[in-house]
């Protein structure tokens, strides 16, 4: 005798099975679109700064002291006057978000791919707020005035000596997110003694809160 209550018990989990694999399938879909969605949003609001062009316009830069110093592209600028340290970077924009500058650090020292960063929670908070638009020049710049600064001596020393040192920028887009550091490497510009003028360059990048491209591997 046919046991018809066993088959549609067998029928209906049977079913329930195909439903979940369909609902599982169509939930996994639906999670891939929206993440590939959101990093498509992320790329349209991602910064990436460069050091500028030698042809980019020049950028007329203000400290709150009323110091001031013209930079021109692809250049830095580095002085110390009346005992403070002024440091200024002509940098571009290439991503497609607007930079928002939020902290930076400096190495009396030219530092190398094998140098890790300094952590962001250690980085100096910028004082003004500096926004890069996208595709566009801007500059950062910071003061140290204080001698007793652990940073003050080495890097007075090295400007005194035109001696290349290391800057980095902590940066983010414009919502906070998607954080980065660059690393410029600030090189003296003829042997002058005294001179305020630098080449600078674009040593390494890091992505704080997103994978790091170089770790990427490839079949």
């Amino acid at each position: 005798m046919t046991d018809w209550v066993t088959i549609a018990s067998l029928a209906t989990a049977g079913t329930t099975v195909v439903l979940a694999a369909a609902t599982l399938s169509s939930v996994r879909a639906a999670s891939r679109a929206a993440s590939a969605a959101e990093r498509s949003l992320q790329v349209g609001l991602r910064p990436v700064l460069l050091n500028s062009r030698l042809a980019d316009r020049e950028e007329k830069v203000f400290w709150a002291d009323d110091h001031w110093a013209v930079v021109r592209g692809g250049h830095g600028y580095a002085d110390v006057v009346n005992g403070n340290i002024y440091l200024a970077i002509s940098v571009r924009n290439v991503g497609t978000g607007l930079a928002v500058l939020q902290g930076w650090d400096v190495h009396a020292e030219r530092r190398n791919a094998d140098d890790e960063h300094t952590p962001a929670s250690q980085h100096r908070r910028m004082i003004r707020d500096l926004y890069i638009p996208a595709h566009d020049v801007g500059y950062w710049h910071a003061a140290i005035r204080d001698p007793a600064d652990p940073r003050y001596a080495g890097v007075a020393a090295a400007i005194k000596e035109r001696r290349g040192f290391t800057v980095e920028v902590l940066y983010s887009d414009h919502d906070g997110g998607q954080s980065s550091i660059i690393r410029f490497i600030m090189r003296p510009r003829g042997d002058e003694a005294g001179g305020s003028d630098w080449i600078t360059g674009t040593g390494r990048h890091w992505n704080l809160d997103r994978p790091d491209p170089r770790s990427a591997t490839y079949a």
